[in-house]
C-alpha cells in the first residue's frame, strides 16, 4: 500500500537512514494519519521503531537510553520518530500496549528485518482482553480533548473512532486493523467518511456546531462497540505465551552479544 507521495518517501528515507546507522531496527512503522486513513496535506510523518540493543552494552556497566525521539522538519515535511528497545516493547506488549502491539503488527511496515518476520507470529499469539484497557483509555481521553477544545476538529473525533474500532476489532476477531476506514462499514460508521473528507482538508480544519454535535453522539457509538466487543471476546484475559515470548528475546539476546 503506498500512502506517502515521493516527495515524503525520500524525505523519511533520509532520515531513516540517519536513525538506521545509530541503532539496528527491528521495525520501523508508519503510525499517525497516513497510517490510520485520513492524512491531510499538513500532516507530519509519524515513524515509530522498535530497535535491538547489543546485549553487551545492555548489561555493561553504562547500559545505553533504550528510547530515541527526533522531531524535525525536513524540506518542508514535518518528521516525529520515535523508537523504543526491543525488551520494554516485549514487555509493554504482554500488558496489552496497543502502541507497541501496533509497530509490531501494524499493516505499514517501512523497513523490517528477518528477525521481525520471526517475531510477528509470536506477537499475534499474544494477544489478550488486557488491550481493552489501552484502547478504551486512549480514546476516553481524545474524547475528553474533544469536548474541552476551544476550536473542535474532525481529527479528535476521527482518533476516538480510530482508537476505539481498532480495539474492538481485535477484540473480536485477533486481528490489529490500524486504517479506521477499513473498520467504518463493519461497525455501521460508513458515514464517518464525512469526517475523513474534512480532516484530509487539513489538520486544524474546525467543525461547524451540526456535525460537531451529530459526531459526539455517534462517538458513543463506537465506544459502545469496543464495550460489547470486550465483552464477548473470545481471547483469554492475559497472553498464554509468555514462555515462548522470553525463550525468543533470549535466543536473540545471545546471538547479538
Amino acid at each position: 500500500m503506498t500512502v506517502l507521495n515521493a516527495h515524503q518517501t525520500a524525505v523519511s528515507d533520509r532520515a531513516l537512514d540517519e536513525e538506521s546507522a545509530a541503532r539496528d531496527h527491528l521495525v520501523i512503522s508508519l503510525s499517525g494519519a497516513h497510517a490510520y486513513g485520513f492524512p491531510s496535506p499538513d500532516s507530519d510523518l509519524d515513524l515509530k521503531a522498535i530497535h535491538m540493543e547489543r546485549t553487551s552494552r545492555l548489561v555493561g556497566m553504562w547500559p545505553p537510553v533504550l528510547h530515541a525521539n527526533r522531531l524535525e522538519v525536513i524540506d518542508g515535511v514535518e518528521i516525529d520518530y520515535s523508537s523504543n528497545e526491543l525488551g520494554g516493547a516485549l514487555a509493554g506488549i504482554l500488558t496489552g500496549n496497543g502502541t507497541y502491539l501496533e509497530r509490531i503488527l501494524g499493516a505499514l511496515s517501512l523497513r523490517t528485518s528477518p528477525e521481525h518476520a520471526s517475531l510477528r507470529p509470536i506477537v499475534e499469539r499474544t494477544l489478550s482482553k488486557r488491550i481493552y484497557r489501552h484502547y478504551h483509555g486512549f480514546a476516553r481521553r481524545q474524547l475528553l480533548d474533544f469536548d474541552e477544545a476551544a476550536e473542535p476538529t474532525a481529527k479528535k473525533l476521527l482518533y476516538v473512532l480510530r482508537t476505539a474500532l481498532t480495539g474492538a476489532h481485535a477484540l473480536r476477531t485477533g486481528r490489529l486493523v490500524i486504517d479506521v476506514t477499513e473498520l467504518l462499514d463493519e461497525y455501521g460508521l460508513g458515514d464517518a467518511l464525512e469526517l475523513v473528507a474534512h480532516k484530509r482538508a487539513g489538520e486544524r480544519v474546525v467543525l461547524n456546531e451540526p456535525l460537531r454535535s451529530r459526531w459526539r453522539t455517534r462517538a458513543e457509538t463506537a465506544l459502545a462497540a469496543l464495550e460489547e466487543a470486550h465483552a464477548a471476546s473470545q481471547l483469554p484475559d492475559e497472553s498464554t505465551n509468555v514462555a515462548e515470548v522470553e525463550a525468543w528475546l533470549l535466543e536473540l539476546r545471545q546471538s547479538r552479544w
